[in-house]
């Protein structure tokens, strides 16, 4: 059966091909809001390399600071799977001036809170502090970007903890299980193949060395991005940027070659077994992200934003109202696309059959209101309604100054720009 879908209807217009995969699971176990300002954004790149984002939020007195570095698990490669994550853990366990356990209590003890992410296409670290506080974190962040202290008896520390991470997280939960063999079976070469947290032999094998070398490559001024939102002066924070990070020296940054997904010719199909309750089904389209989209398509990814919404923005989104409440096939239906990837992305669907359905049912249905998209487009009166909705979330993400301050990153590092 050839799922190709026509490039002449709204829907089919991005997804190339169709790839499905099942979990089958044993039963063992207003007019306001539409208002839009231009950002109050500073930008400066430092001699050495480093940007820096200065965004001027004055309604509450404090800061936050995060450090996003061009690096995450679709730059690795087979064998050190998930090294970025780690690496994250570790930037805690200390420099010269700062032994393992001082950095958080030194944020601690400025009434701060602190932390990091590792994701598909960066690493970044963040604070969040009382605005006069703000050299504290520049001069913590600016040490363990070049003077990390990698040693063998924290990294074994450190390493347990990833691998009952990994326990807690994926190995013990079906569904996180499923979407780990679900990104492997729809990537065959791609950097989204692997998992973020690593493939657990890849994990047992890591090497202090392997760290070092990965730090090495990657945690240098010229691959930083420091974003700073909230009750602040760009000059001054310019000026504190300069004193703490302008001495590091740049590093010799590792080409970052093409890893383009080789052309897909079929569907591809995927039944698991594992212990849980109720049958579970993922279905994914490849898409581009607004990066990897040529130029004469860039409308392509607002497009299956809004898609997105139609099929999954709330209790009057088509799946919830056609399938779990409409026709009652499923408990849960959804879909879901986000377009600021580095590298082309999947537009997913997902659901769990109601009691008494198959999931094969809950698929043809699934696939029922694709073609109805093929053959009939949205109402005005639908795309209002989800359109109200992408401008209200946008408005109210403006009230968090860390949001903010997410925005500006996450487009800085996958190479789209604030």
């Amino acid at each position: 059966m050839s799922f190709l879908l026509s490039t002449k209807h709204f829907f089919s217009c991005c997804l190339t091909f169709f790839l499905v995969v099942i979990i089958l699971m044993t039963f063992s176990l207003s007019h306001a809001a539409t208002e839009t300002t231009v950002p109050k954004v500073s930008e400066f790149t430092l001699e050495n390399g480093l940007k820096l984002l200065v965004k001027e939020d004055h309604r509450t007195p404090v800061v936050v600071t995060q450090v996003w570095y061009r690096v995450g698990s679709s730059y690795e490669h087979d064998g050190i799977t998930g090294i970025s994550h780690i690496l994250e853990h570790m930037m805690f366990k200390g420099t010269d001036n700062h032994p393992a356990g001082e950095f958080s209590r030194i944020i601690a003890e400025n009434g701060g809170r602190e932390n990091a992410f590792t994701g598909r296409d960066y690493t970044a670290y963040f604070q969040q502090l009382e605005q006069s506080r703000l050299a504290v974190s520049f001069e913590l962040e600016a040490d363990r970007m070049r003077h990390l202290h990698l040693l063998e008896e924290e990294f074994g520390k450190e390493r347990e903890v990833v691998m009952e991470e990994r326990r807690m997280r994926t190995d013990d939960k079906p569904h996180a299980k499923l979407y780990e063999h679900f990104m492997a079976v729809a990537h065959s070469n791609g950097g989204y193949k692997n998992p973020i947290i690593g493939w657990p032999d890849d994990i047992k094998n890591w090497r202090v060395a392997d760290l070092n070398d990965w730090y090495g490559q990657w945690y240098a001024p010229n691959n930083a991005i420091v974003v700073v939102v909230g009750d602040v002066k760009p000059d001054e924070v310019l000026a504190l940027a300069k004193k703490y990070f302008g001495p590091l020296k740049p590093g010799t940054l590792p080409e970052v070659k093409s890893r383009a997904e080789v052309a897909q010719l079929g569907e591809r199909r995927l039944k698991i077994r594992l212990p849980a309750k109720l049958p579970f089904l993922v279905m994914g389209y490849k898409v581009p992200s607004l990066n990897s989209v040529s130029k004469n398509e860039q409308w392509e990814p607002y497009a299956l934003e809004v898609l997105a919404g139609v099929l999954d923005g709330g209790n009057s989104a088509r799946l919830a109202s056609h399938l779990v409440r409409g026709k009652q096939l499923a408990v849960s239906a959804g879909a879901g696309y986000t377009m600021y990837d580095r590298l082309p992305t999947l537009f997913l669907f997902e659901g769990i059959p109601a009691e008494g359905e198959s999931v094969a049912t809950l698929e043809k249905a699934i696939l029922a209101e694709i073609e109805q998209l093929q053959k009939q487009p949205i109402t005005s009166d639908e795309l209002g309604r989800i359109k109200a909705q992408v401008l209200a979330n946008t408005i109210y993400q403006r009230d968090s100054v860390f949001y903010q301050a997410m925005q500006l990153g996450t487009l800085e590092t996958v190479g789209l720009g604030w």
